[in-house]
Formats: C-alpha cells, sequence, structure tokens
C-alpha cells in the first residue's frame, strides 16, 4: 500500500500535495509521503480545494460526495477522507503514482 494512503475506521485517508495554478490538473508521483498533486484551479474561494476532491473523486472511481477534505483548507498539504476500504484506495493511487510526468 503507498504511503499517503491509510485506513481510518470503514474509510481511508489519503495525504495529498497539491501545487495549485498549473497548466492541467493531474498526478505526479509522491512527495514527501504524499500524493503530489498539480492542479489547472488557482488557490482562490476554494475553488482549488473542490477542483482536488472533484479530480480525486473521478480518479478513485467513487461519487463526490464520497471524498471529504478533513486536514489543511488553507494548506498545499492536505488530508482528504474517502469512503472507500483502504485497499481499494491503495490499488487505485497505485497506477497514479506511476503516472508519466
Amino acid at each position: 500500500m503507498p504511503p499517503c494512503v491509510r485506513p481510518h475506521g470503514d474509510a481511508t485517508r489519503l495525504t495529498v500535495a497539491v501545487v495549485p495554478g498549473a497548466r492541467r490538473t493531474a498526478a505526479d508521483g509522491l512527495h514527501d509521503g504524499a500524493l503530489r498533486v498539480r492542479l489547472a484551479a488557482p488557490p482562490v474561494e476554494g475553488r482549488a480545494n473542490e477542483a482536488l476532491l472533484a479530480w480525486l473523486a473521478q480518479a478513485l472511481g467513487c461519487a463526490r460526495r464520497d471524498v471529504r477534505l478533513v486536514r489543511g483548507h488553507a494548506s498545499r498539504r492536505k488530508c482528504v477522507e474517502v469512503d472507500l476500504p483502504a485497499d481499494v484506495v491503495g490499488a487505485r493511487v497505485e497506477p497514479l503514482l506511476a503516472a508519466p510526468r
């Protein structure tokens, strides 16, 4: 299981490092034990957070309502909770870590 994924009850916590203002939204491997995600959205009025949650839901194959920001609302390092088992999230995050940069 990737270091950015850890079980939390019936859900899973995912550590994410975001880079807002990128040309396109995409995973960019691991950064200091967190999944690095480059976001096309600017860090203004919560737009980057909403873009991150929508992108994660799509990338993990779950509904947007199943992905919540737990910590890091105003930080580049965030903790996101996903209503999926840790083994499922881990399996779906693995290809994102190996994605070409």
